[in-house]
């Protein structure tokens, strides 16, 4: 697979971090897809699903990398991430776009050393490398969008 093909890099959570483009341009950010005082709890799905259909109109997308987390700290955010995966594998399905969640302790010792690397630690790293995030979730998402593009390449 060519290293010109479009990657998406996600880093699933109310606050979204993530990375689009190709090995040659790309842009990052974070997405808040948290719900407001007076909206359900399905706001935040039909609010990520827009962000995706925004992004698919600027840009385009050939592949999605996204953190596969395994173990979460509470209910809630076990809950949000799933129901955030759910809506992005079906966008991917319906678009016909391969998609393939990456570990986390592979994005981290990849992109620091570290499979156990901090926030910090991550963030540091983008910086170190150039970037610019303007918060943790965006760093991620850079560092997916690496690791994405090293899969590429030996594919």
């Amino acid at each position: 697979m060519s290293l010109m093909k479009s990657v998406l890099a996600l880093d699933l959570g109310t606050s979204c971090g993530f990375c689009i483009g190709t090995e040659k341009s790309h842009i990052s950010g974070t997405w808040t897809v948290k719900g407001g005082r007076y909206e359900g709890g399905g706001m935040r799905f039909v609010k990520f699903r827009q962000r995706l259909r925004e992004l698919q109109a600027a840009y385009p997308v050939d592949i999605v990398y996204f953190e596969e987390v395994r173990r979460h700290k509470g209910v809630d955010a076990a809950h949000v991430y799933g129901g955030l995966m759910a809506v992005l594998t079906e966008w991917c399905e319906e678009h016909g776009i391969p998609y393939e969640g990456l570990p986390v302790g592979e994005i981290k010792k990849t992109w620091t050393g570290n499979g156990n690397a901090s926030k910090e630690a991550m963030m540091a790293e983008a910086m170190d490398r150039g970037y610019q995030p303007g918060t943790f979730d965006e760093a991620d998402g850079i560092a997916i969008f690496h690791l994405g593009l090293a899969r590429l390449s030996v594919a």
